[in-house]
């Protein structure tokens, strides 16, 4: 029989958003996973790409196995999916797995669902590249930092009532509208919402950087001593440091703050607005490369299609945090499965006082990664045994098992 499971080497991405050098937890872990690899201190790593995309194929470090790539394994071995991955995927690897370093934003971002990206794809080939959803879940490593979801409306409200910039964008109408709709008429509230945030979306480039300028300029002044959190001045500067006269750096008035501690996790369904600002995570997406965007970036911005598709359900920033369930049978793993059926996440973490340890086997293929410790890995479905250590990632056929042999904790 071929290897079923084998250690990969995965695809960096240097966007200019990421961590620098070992700062970032992408070049930290390929270090250590491979110490031939030179970190350069001022090249941003924001990326590691872990799985089968066209622009980042993981490269098989086996070389009993003919295939070069993960891609090409696949192709070759649909089976190793799992019947039902196979069937359902049509024998692609239907996930991306990532890790994710952000020093600065970014893009304010929505993901649409299946019916709504097969529209954009058959419209805009260029931009939305495929007819896929993309949901997404992020898990923090550091302390992580988005923006996710509609607030309260309460204090959208207080910022359109502390912040007259925000509100000359908006208009008193629209302002007015949101502040007299009421809690017991939802969709009235949502309709409201949505029509101030199109507005502000949509205002004239001239006038929405003047106005940024007086607010920025306002919030300078004052924060030499005043308390400038009703206008959630630092992190209005913050963004206007990183994205000066951008659009997006309004929108902390309408989105929730969401802070995670490392092991939280953020799950972002179709249609929910988010912008990443801060921190080192894991992600796992559907794989797709469909991102409507509409601030804090530079690239292509398409504000009347976000508008449109966004959820404009208010909810608190804590209600964003998914809870992860640890395992019935394993009090080692606990589980974060989100409502899609394209991927979950498993977190183990080995007390050091086991020695021995059993990666259960699947009925789906899986990629792991190792964030900590060392152990030395055996399958039956593997060539030979795998030194394992942190930033070693290895794929897993559906239906096999590895034995982890653990050295003592680093």
């Amino acid at each position: 029989f071929p290897p079923a499971v084998f250690p990969l080497s995965c695809a960096v991405q240097n966007y200019s958003w990421g961590k620098v050098g070992l700062e970032s937890e992408v070049a930290k872990l390929l270090a250590s996973g491979d110490p031939l690899v030179q970190i350069q201190p001022d090249r941003p790593y924001a990326e590691l790409w872990m799985g089968t995309h066209p622009r980042g194929d993981a490269i098989i470090l086996d070389n009993r196995i003919p295939q070069k790539t993960l891609g090409q394994w696949i192709a070759d071995n649909p089976a190793c999916l799992g019947a039902k991955v196979k069937d359902t995927f049509q024998g692609q690897l239907p996930f991306l797995f990532k890790v994710l370093s952000v020093n600065t934003a970014l893009s304010v971002q929505a993901h649409p669902n299946k019916e709504l990206a097969a529209k954009l794809h058959a419209q805009f080939p260029e931009q939305y590249p495929d007819a896929n959803h993309k949901p997404e879940m992020a898990i923090a490593l550091t302390p992580f930092e988005g923006l996710c979801g509609f607030r309260p409306v309460e204090e959208i409200v207080c910022f359109l009532q502390n912040v007259p910039e925000l509100r000359a964008l908006i208009g008193a109408v629209a302002a007015e509208q949101l502040e007299r709709s009421g809690s017991d008429d939802p969709r009235g509230v949502s309709a409201a919402l949505r029509v101030c945030f199109t507005r502000l979306m949509k205002s004239e480039k001239k006038f929405f950087v003047d106005q940024l300028n007086m607010l920025v300029k306002r919030i300078s002044q004052a924060a030499e001593g005043k308390d400038t959190s009703g206008s959630n001045g630092a992190l209005l500067l913050r963004l206007h440091s990183q994205y000066p006269g951008d659009i997006g750096c309004f929108t902390i008035y309408f989105l929730n703050l969401v802070k995670l501690e490392p092991g939280e996790a953020l799950f972002l369904g179709a249609n929910e607005p988010h912008a990443y600002l801060h921190g080192d995570c894991v992600e796992c997406m559907a794989c797709s490369d469909n991102t409507v965007r509409a601030g804090l970036t530079p690239k292509f911005i398409d504000v009347l299609t976000l508008c449109e598709m966004l959820n404009y359900t208010p909810a608190p920033s804590s209600s964003k945090i998914f809870a992860a369930a640890q395992s019935q049978l394993d009090p080692h793993v606990y589980l974060y499965d989100p409502p899609v059926p394209d991927f979950a996440i498993m977190r183990i973490e080995i007390p050091a006082s086991i020695k021995l340890y059993l990666v259960s086997a699947m009925d789906s293929a899986s990629i792991l990664l190792v964030i900590q410790g060392t152990a030395v890995g055996t399958s039956t479905a593997a060539a030979s045994e795998m030194a394992l250590h942190r930033g070693s990632v290895l794929f897993v056929s559906a239906n096999e098992s590895i034995s982890l042999h653990l050295s003592s904790p680093e």
